[in-house]
């Protein structure tokens, strides 16, 4: 496996290990999707808004859309679970799509990243998928830990597409496509 296919199988993950956290959520109680809890975000809610907006923000780094930090600018977080996870798995398909079409070229191209008041800053199509990946495991992470306290077992998520794995997912890879 190539750096290339890495990065479409995470792609591919990413969408899977969205969706199945997301059905969960689809089960909790009223007032849990919100609640304060401990974590880097203080709530489940603010937790999956982060890193949508932030897959949103990396989106648009590696597609040069020019958007930049403005993404953030009329931000609203989503308030209900359903329109959330609706706009996460549009976004997750992107990013797969995206990935599906790279090249090896593409994984060392630079485009420009705005950083604020530091600057437009050229980075490595590679290295921003990379870092996109690891911050959408570390929420993903969190939001598993924080369903520990709820009314909703977290669901499993490390499986990677892995074949010995394929009957615990058979259904849901092809309901997703993949």
């Amino acid at each position: 496996m190539d750096l290339i296919d890495h990065f479409r199988r995470m792609a591919a993950n990413n969408l899977w290990s969205n969706d199945r956290l997301y059905r969960a959520l689809m089960a909790l109680k009223p007032g849990e999707f919100e609640a304060e809890r401990t974590g880097f975000f203080p709530s489940i809610k603010a937790t999956l808004n982060h890193v949508l907006s932030v897959d949103l923000y990396y989106l648009d780094m590696v597609e040069e859309g020019g958007v930049g930090l403005a993404i953030f600018d009329d931000w609203a977080d989503f308030e209900i679970p359903a329109k959330l996870a609706a706009v996460q798995a549009e976004t997750d398909r992107r990013l797969l799509s995206f990935c599906n079409e790279l090249k090896k070229v593409d994984l060392d191209r630079r485009v420009p990243t705005d950083r604020g008041d530091n600057g437009m800053i050229p980075e490595r199509i590679g290295d921003l998928l990379a870092h996109l990946f690891l911050h959408q495991i570390h929420h993903r992470g969190q939001v598993h830990a924080m369903l520990s306290g709820t009314s909703v077992k977290p669901p499993q998520l490390d499986e990677f597409l892995l074949d010995y794995d394929i009957k615990l997912r058979k259904k849901e890879v092809e309901r997703l496509g993949l």
